[in-house]
């Protein structure tokens, strides 16, 4: 069973984040793992080389592997019906991340992002997380979790 958790949790955190990375890079340019790494080390992180470039990207992972864990460990636990229903929960899911990460992360970062946030830019980041984030954990942890939590 534990196998099948480190799975489940390794290969949504993967997708999700891969597709999470590629659409930010898509829409704000290659430079997006120095800004999470600027989360962690402050602005200076924007000067930085390759090291602070991979700094964000382990980061980026981390992240999205993190919030893999958290949807994983709740829907094998208490809250079964996130894996009887992933197209809803999953988009319920990435809305949440996505207000997480605006609303608590950032904030907290060493950046301290606070806003103001106009709607179209609260619009993007809902509906962009609700789809490359939401519903890859969703459905992943469903594949691998539907095994173990039906057996026991």
């Amino acid at each position: 069973m534990r196998s099948n958790a480190l799975s489940a949790i390794g290969v949504a955190g993967l997708i999700a984040g891969a597709l999470d990375l590629t659409q930010a890079m898509t829409l704000f340019g290659m430079r997006i793992p120095l800004s999470i790494a600027a989360g962690l080390l402050g602005r200076q992180a924007f000067r930085g080389g390759p090291g602070t470039y991979l700094l964000g990207v382990l980061l980026h992972f981390f992240i999205a592997t993190s919030f893999a864990a958290v949807y994983y460990y709740a829907a094998t636990s208490r809250l079964r019906f996130l894996l009887e229903h992933p197209l809803v929960c999953g988009l319920f899911y990435g809305g949440a991340v996505e207000l997480v990460m605006n609303l608590v992360v950032l904030p907290l970062s060493a950046l301290h992002a606070r806003g103001p946030y106009t709607l179209d830019d609260l619009i993007l980041g809902l509906v962009v997380h609700m789809v490359v984030v939401g519903l890859p954990i969703a459905f992943t942890v469903r594949h691998f979790a539907r095994r173990t939590v039906l057996a026991t």
